[in-house]
């Protein structure tokens, strides 16, 4: 097996240092352990951006609508 094989199976992914104070983790973990199962802090914070994306582009398509509209 080549390289360009194994490296075009793995989903193609940026990394980030990502740095928050111990609160935060603390926080993050507190909100993790209410969950259902297992969910690691990657997934967690993931999840939480994904969200806040989801938030930003609704409220952007309502003012967009709202401007539009008069």
């Amino acid at each position: 097996m080549n390289d360009d094989s194994k490296t075009s199976s793995i989903r193609e992914l940026d990394r980030i240092n990502l740095r928050l104070s111990p609160k935060t983790f603390d926080a993050i973990d507190a909100a993790r352990g209410s969950r259902p199962g297992s969910v690691s802090r990657n997934t967690w914070i993931t999840e939480a951006v994904q969200e806040k994306l989801d938030r930003e582009r609704s409220a952007a398509s309502l003012f967009e609508g709202r401007r539009r509209n008069g």
